[in-house]
């Protein structure tokens, strides 16, 4: 398993990488920018459409189980509570979509019901269970106070600051129609003051500049309590999200486990089993020419001698690729060594741990300490490489550096990335960092489980 290094694999160069990734570059600072922009006005229009929809939720939740409250007394009132909860989990997925449409959220959806058994009774049953369906009557009684206030300081902040704005191209109103000489600041019955003069209308419309400016980021602000909303009360649970990145990396340990026993019964296959065949092929002729001619005899027994020490050679390093011996009778020190000693470039190794990990954890470790290298030893084109082992808190902490071409990449379909989902798997990260022109630095982390008696 390995990557190339250099050209060809997506790695951002030239003047374009300073814009970002499909981005594109921007003369105006985002401070400025920011009440023009599609954003702020998706962000408005979330905001005010917040306030009648919250209205209807809280009307609706708050009647419905009110309702069904009421009716318990009878047999009526759990099938309208389940009614009820119903309603708010249709209510959510509507809720999930002004979100994604409007904010750019994207919430995945929350676990599906599960139903025990079949028919009227067990929707009701796994309707009243699910949290998911509690979450969303929460979020509907929550929602209307929290649309309030959002609504009020929104219409407030935008309506002042725009009014003040554009106070220059309209205040010739109050004089024309109103009988005033602009916008009064105080007045009682013996004086009056009004922005009136140049100075006070181009100061009021700085003012109101300043309020244009700040809005959007005040209903950005706003909005950001709404996302938490959104994504924690109507979003897939933190168990569920877990029993899904458990399912998914279930399927890579599975897979992993089949591409490795392919992997063996391959090298199985095409090395130590093949020559064994023919290892037996030639003492069944030295065999047969033993009597007849003793020297063509012993010069086969000599080959197939060869033979048998090239098949044992093969299965120690078979051996050694799955699980080496080193590893387990002596730990990762003494096995990262000997997987260094067998680079094509100079490899400084430093192991500092007190203990050792779990032999499911150094194993993982050793494997992925040996890819690295292998990476190094064909595409980096370095002169020297360094590998260093510790332990931080409860992560075991790789990293491998050299100082080869860069380049590196976890695009999608390389080497690099395979060994990414490995790591994933055990709840694993794999950060890879090399610029073009190198040097290259890979660090993963591992989960750290402590050893058990052997």
């Amino acid at each position: 398993m390995a990557t190339e290094y250099g050209q060809g694999y997506g790695l951002p160069t030239g003047p374009g990488h300073a814009r970002g990734v499909g981005g594109r570059r921007h003369r105006m600072p985002a401070a400025l920018r920011a009440p023009v922009e599609g954003r702020a006005w998706r962000e408005l229009a979330y905001v005010l459409l917040s306030l009648p929809i919250s209205i209807l939720l809280f009307t609706y939740a708050v009647t419905m189980v009110s309702l069904g409250a009421g009716l318990l007394v009878t047999f009526l009132g759990v099938p309208v509570l389940a009614a009820a909860l119903a309603g708010c989990r249709g209510i959510g997925s509507v809720e999930r979509a002004r979100a994604r449409g409007l904010l750019g959220l994207d919430v995945g959806e929350p676990e599906p019901l599960r139903l025990k058994r079949q028919g009227f009774m067990g929707w009701i049953g796994a309707v009243l269970k699910s949290g998911t369906s509690w979450r969303a009557l929460l979020y509907s009684v929550l929602q209307l106070p929290w649309a309030v206030l959002s609504f009020t300081v929104t219409v407030t902040f935008w309506s002042v600051g725009w009014t003040l704005l554009t106070y220059p191209l309209w205040f010739w109103v109050l004089p024309t129609y109103a009988d005033q000489d602009g916008i009064q600041l105080y007045g009682d019955e013996q004086r009056a003051v009004y922005l009136d003069n140049p100075f006070e209308i181009a100061v009021t419309a700085g003012v109101g500049l300043l309020f244009t400016l700040a809005t959007p980021w005040i209903v950005r602000a706003l909005t950001t309590v709404d996302r938490v909303m959104v994504h924690g009360l109507l979003g897939p649970s933190r168990l569920a999200t877990r029993v899904v990145e458990l399912e998914s990396d279930r399927g890579v340990v599975v897979d992993t486990a089949a591409a490795d026993l392919r992997r063996i019964e391959r090298d199985l296959h095409d090395g130590a089993q093949a020559r064994l065949v023919n290892l037996a092929m030639d003492l069944g002729l030295a065999k047969e020419k033993l009597r007849e001619d003793p020297r063509a005899a012993a010069r086969m027994v000599d080959e197939a001698h060869g033979e048998v020490k090239t098949a044992l050679q093969e299965l120690r390093d078979l051996a050694r690729g799955i699980h080496p011996a080193v590893l387990t009778d002596r730990g990762l020190d003494a096995a990262l060594s000997a997987v260094a000693s067998r680079c094509t470039v100079p490899v400084q190794v430093e192991v500092d741990l007190s203990e050792r990990p779990a032999p499911a954890i150094e194993g993982i470790a050793y494997f992925t300490v040996s890819e690295l290298l292998q990476n190094v030893s064909k595409h980096s084109r370095a002169t020297l490489a360094a590998v260093e082992v510790w332990r931080s808190e409860d992560r075991l902490m790789l990293q491998v550096v050299d100082n080869g071409v860069g380049g590196a990449s976890l695009s999608r379909g390389s080497g690099l990335a395979g060994l990414a989902e490995r790591l994933d798997a055990v709840d694993g990260i794999l950060v890879v960092d090399s610029p073009a022109g190198g040097p290259t630095r890979v660090t993963a982390e591992l989960p750290w489980r402590a050893e058990r008696a052997r």
